[in-house]
């Protein structure tokens, strides 16, 4: 901790229920900015649907759908995070120290999620606008139906990347295993370029990596309509 928190609450003492509700009232009943949250031990939709610009530091491993519908929240999980963390986020910032289990991201639709580790398969499937920063590699069909955002993985990517994927932008530094119907490697452009270096700069990770190391996929954009010569692909 940076600060010392305005309000620590420990969930071996008292309910999630009581928590979520504390936080979705942060805006209107507290004016509590900083919030700690120990003794988690993996417990589901932590911090989810919070829409108040506060800070939730939360120390310890959390389950399924953390921080899921945030909006403007700071969310910062000291531990591993389960399925679908940060799932149809609108705003924000979320950060998992630690890995990630499938979905992260899912559906979000804006914000930004920054992920210390690995995160397991389809990271950010079907997302909408969310920026994501993987330090670590990301399993199979990540980026599936991606429709908008970036996707930024500093380590590998496995089989299916960016399957059937509409306008989401993908960065790879390291392998990537396969690619999946559509997604095709692009050149990376100045343009790319700067838009990785923004990227980076509101995760924190600026001058962490070279920036020309990275490899860009996108569309094809062959399969926005349908065609009888591509049948197979749908």
């Amino acid at each position: 901790m940076t600060a010392s928190p305005d309000i620590t609450f420990d969930l071996a003492q008292a309910p999630l229920r009581e928590l979520n509700s504390a936080l979705h009232k942060a805006t209107g009943e507290t004016n509590a900015r900083l919030w700690r949250v120990i003794n988690p031990n993996g417990r589901h939709a932590l911090a989810a649907g919070v829409n108040a610009p506060v800070t939730i530091e939360v120390d310890g491993h959390v389950g399924y759908y953390c921080a899921g519908m945030n909006q403007q929240a700071r969310v910062i999980v000291n531990g591993n995070a389960g399925v679908g963390v940060a799932e149809n986020m609108m705003s924000g910032f979320v950060h998992v120290k630690g890995d990630a289990s499938q979905a992260a991201g899912a559906t979000a639709h804006g914000g930004m999620l920054v992920i210390d580790g690995n995160a397991s398969a389809r990271c950010g499937i079907s997302m909408k606008g969310i920026d994501i920063v993987v330090k670590g590699s990301v399993g199979h069909m990540s980026a599936f139906m991606g429709q908008a955002g970036a996707l930024i993985v500093f380590g590998d990517a496995g089989e299916a990347l960016g399957d059937s994927l509409y306008e989401a932008k993908l960065f790879v530094r390291g392998s990537v295993k396969s690619l999946g119907a559509d997604c095709i490697e692009k050149e990376l452009r100045d343009e790319h370029r700067k838009l990785l270096q923004e990227k980076l700069e509101a995760a924190g990770l600026a001058g962490t990596v070279d920036i020309g190391e990275f490899k860009r996929y996108g569309s094809a954009r062959q399969l926005y309509n349908f065609h009888i010569d591509n049948a197979g692909a749908y």
